[in-house]
């Protein structure tokens, strides 16, 4: 198995990207698509993420991991008869993270919401606070990571008070697969409501001209949603660059 600059094999480095909080630059593109949006159910979307998430080590061991979520989003009959696309808001996270002698990884930090302005932006500012605990046993990893935003307008077009959780699990090959459950739930303070999809994939990390790539692919089911939002299932493509460390 090719190593070159990364100083792993593929199994060790597919391990390390099922961590949230691991010091890897790397850039996923994610695709999304949901269904039966809209009061009428007849509404589409398909998101595509990019996620570049971007390491820094501090001098006394621990690490600063900022993810940035930028949305492109298409929209169909969300709102009966229109249709609608652009820039959704910029989701910009920070943990500042350690790892403890027990092997728990630890991050905490701002998340900052910057509204675009498009058609499908809420066009309101937002900020909280974000957290995430993990640990890696073996072929395991398993956490949970959470956030809350709220609004920072007086007078806000989309009144925003969220609490974000993802609780994961994965499980790691030495063939550098890897298996995935997750949710990743919100809860409307406004409206009183919960979001839950249940999500599960499977990602293969290659060695392509030295370069490594994790791609993914899964399917998810929408638990629980407010009126109006989406329901049944859920479709997820993805594929990661890694870059190698400076």
């Amino acid at each position: 198995m090719p190593v070159g600059a990364f100083g792993q094999d593929a199994a060790d480095l597919a391990q390390e990207l099922a961590n949230p909080l691991a010091a890897i630059i790397s850039v996923p593109f994610q695709l999304n698509h949901d269904d039966n949006l809209g009061l009428a159910n007849d509404g589409n979307r398909t998101t595509l993420n990019l996620q570049p998430i971007v390491p820094f080590a501090l001098d006394n061991g621990a690490n600063i991991i900022t993810r940035t979520i930028i949305p492109y989003i298409w929209q169909e009959d969300v709102i009966p008869g229109t249709s609608q696309s652009g820039f959704g808001d910029v989701l910009a996270k920070a943990w500042y993270s350690r790892t403890t002698k027990t092997n728990l990884t630890w991050g905490i930090g701002p998340v900052v919401r910057f509204p675009t302005f498009s058609d499908v932006s809420s066009e309101t500012w937002a900020a909280g606070v974000t957290g995430i605990a993990l640990q890696q046993k073996g072929p395991w990893t398993y956490g949970v990571l959470a956030n809350h935003l709220r609004d920072l307008e007086d007078d806000p077009k989309v009144p925003t008070n969220a609490t974000f959780v993802q609780p994961f699990v994965a499980y790691s090959t030495e063939d550098a697969w890897t298996y995935s459950l997750q949710s990743e739930s919100t809860y409307d303070w406004e409206a009183d409501s919960w979001s839950v999809p249940l999500n599960a994939s499977v990602s293969k990390l290659a060695i392509i001209d030295g370069k490594p790539v994790n791609f993914q692919a899964g399917v998810g089911n929408w638990l629980e949603s407010p009126e109006g939002g989406p329901e049944d299932w859920r479709f997820r493509l993805q594929v990661q660059f890694v870059l190698p460390k400076g």
